[in-house]
């Protein structure tokens, strides 16, 4: 009897072709930790010899499969999309979970049922990872969905004025291609949770009338020596780790306009592994003072106890751990309004644009001090947001630095309304958080802002102020693989002399080979201010020769106005240098991003 002869890959791996696709599609939903956890579970199952037993597969090829994108920027969407997958096999469906950056746009027309899972980045605008099928569903060559079912997932914050845009976007442009709703769709503030959990529970009932119970069962092996509970446990933003501070060293200068602090975190004994481009959840608590003035303004007892969820504490460390504090936003105002006599804040309250602009500088306590009312802890507890932890692009390579986490925070101080301010994360890591004391942690991992694969690929690294923090990561990780790509950073921040972030370091990257060019932008340091995007168009024609020979580009920083000045000066460069008119200019920075040439971890 013959059989098809099996192919020896270029891995060295004797597989047939279906079995190393079959490989290759589960390790690419596996983060390194699960990674190393397989590998050592395979490693096991060999010596041991035991068999797997196989897993069923559906009795048919025409059972639905429920399909769930998600686009997301800081990593907040692919979070909700992870957990809801876990909870639809749990239910027996048969799931299909895709990035939008990785959805060819025209298979929508054989999805039968669809889950869109969606933040809003910026004004209003799509992230990244889902501009192109985004674009796809509003253009001439969307495809008619009338055998679609479909639910949507918005991300955003109610505090701006383009709230959740981007799922209702997505909501409209499918019901105009004539897809059905499955379910009302779910716009999240940034406190998601609570009715993230509640919808999971609501479109599970809802899906099971819709989806047959795919017939499919697996059997897991225990292989002797292996605890596979502690192999598989990893710190998440529900599980965070508790972390310890090392160090947090001011790196600008005296006098300069920013306090910009490098903080060091030990991970030892924690098994994380982060990659560069990966971001570093903090949770933080509140300033006591802060919270001993709110409670003094509001007339309230710190020593009250009240319950959180399923936690019992004094009203006093409720705010201090438990609250948002320092950002103010609508559903505060519209509490307090209730129970606030005073015409003008009714007023606020029915004038959007202006409760937007009240709300831009104030924190909870400018509110409270405006506006003063008699409150009860709950009422208080009720209109306050959960407090939320604040993400920070990572400094470092675990090549480098190994069981250490570097950040570089920009800590937000500012005196307005006759009273001094700070950030509360920034505020809490700089000032504070003392030195061997405990920070609760956890990495969002981003696969969007990731090197190249190929080491010998170039780079360009745009990164003003602390836009550079990924950038550092980047090159401690070339360093340590001896890539050969050439590397370009260009930088800026207000002063040459106080604000060269990472100076000596960057210096003997030069002086080293590893990074080829550095391009310098401190806007305050002659008349006329410069900034990195006029250091990009300066020399233009060397960035569009980079791009040419296939060089990848990054930008890490300001959203709002940074980011999209960098991306017009790329247009304006390929216009120029490309000989391309404004449109396929802009089609040729559409298509480097689809290649995933150009990447953004900007906020």
């Amino acid at each position: 009897m013959s059989s098809k002869p099996v192919q020896l890959h270029p891995t060295g791996m004797m597989l047939s072709d279906a079995q190393w696709a079959s490989v290759n599609q589960t390790i690419s939903t596996l983060d390194p930790k699960q990674m190393i956890w397989v590998s050592g579970y395979l490693a096991g199952l060999a010596q041991s010899g035991a068999a797997v037993a196989p897993v069923a597969q559906p009795e048919s090829d025409s059972v639905a499969t429920l399909t769930i994108l998600f686009g997301s920027q800081t990593g907040n969407a692919k979070g909700v999309a992870d957990e809801y997958k876990a909870k639809a096999i749990a239910a027996g469906f048969a799931v299909n979970l895709v990035s939008m950056a990785d959805y060819k746009p025209r298979q929508i027309k054989n999805e039968t049922h669809l889950l869109v899972i969606v933040s809003t980045h910026g004004e209003g605008e799509a992230p990244d990872d889902a501009v192109e099928l985004h674009e796809f569903l509003g253009s001439k060559k969307a495809p008619k969905l009338a055998s679609l079912k479909y639910a949507v997932v918005g991300l955003g914050d109610s505090s701006y004025e383009f709230f959740c845009q981007t799922g209702k976007d997505f909501d409209q442009r499918l019901a105009a291609l004539g897809a059905t709703s499955l379910f009302e769709r779910l716009d999240c503030d940034v406190d998601y949770d609570g009715q993230v959990s509640t919808w999971s529970e609501a479109i599970t009932e809802k899906l099971k009338g819709e989806l047959a119970a795919s017939n499919t069962s697996s059997h897991v092996v225990s292989l002797p020596g292996v605890n596979t509970a502690t192999v598989a446990s990893v710190y998440t933003k529900k599980h965070p780790f508790p972390a310890t501070l090392s160090e947090s060293l001011k790196i600008t200068g005296r006098d300069s306009v920013k306090d910009i602090r490098h903080i060091e975190i030990s991970l030892e004994d924690s098994g994380i592994q982060y990659q560069p481009g990966d971001a570093l959840g903090v949770w933080f608590s509140n300033d006591e003072t802060l919270v001993e003035e709110l409670l003094t303004l509001l007339q309230l007892d710190a020593q009250e106890q009240v319950k959180v969820a399923e936690d019992s504490l004094t009203l006093k460390q409720a705010l201090v751990d438990k609250f948002e504090l320092t950002q103010s936003y609508p559903k505060f105002i519209e509490a307090l309004a209730a129970v606030n006599v005073d015409g003008k804040l009714a007023a606020l309250v029915a004038d959007k644009k202006a409760l937007r602009e009240y709300l831009a500088d104030r924190q909870i306590i400018d509110v409270v001090r405006d506006f003063p009312a008699a409150l009860t802890s709950n009422q208080l507890l009720d209109a306050l947001r959960a407090i939320t932890p604040r993400l920070y692009s990572i400094a470092s390579s675990q090549a480098e630095v190994e069981d250490e986490v570097h950040l570089t925070v920009a800590l937000v101080e500012y005196d307005a309304f006759g009273h001094p301010h700070q950030g509360g994360a920034s505020g809490f890591l700089a000032n504070r958080l003392q030195e061997e004391q405990t920070v609760k942690v956890f990495v969002e991992h981003n696969d969007n802002f990731r090197l190249p694969q190929n080491p010998d690929t170039p780079v360009i690294m745009i990164g003003p102020g602390t836009g550079i923090a990924p950038f550092r990561a980047f090159m401690q990780q070339r360093q340590a693989d001896d890539a050969e790509g050439k590397n370009w950073l260009f930088f800026g921040n207000p002063s040459f002399t106080q604000d060269f972030l990472y100076q000596t370091e960057w210096q003997a990257l030069v002086k080293d080979g590893v990074v080829d060019k550095v391009s310098l932008a401190f806007s305050r340091d002659q008349e006329q201010k410069i900034y990195v995007q006029h250091r990009l168009l300066e020399q233009g024609e060397e960035v569009f020769a980079w791009l040419e020979q296939g060089a990848h580009l990054y930008v890490c920083g300001d959203a709002n106005q940074m980011a999209k000045d960098v991306e017009q000066a790329l247009v304006d460069i390929v216009v120029k240098y490309g000989n391309k008119s404004e449109s396929d200019a802009k089609q040729y920075i559409t298509e480097l991003r689809k290649a995933k040439r150009y990447q953004k971890d900007v906020y």
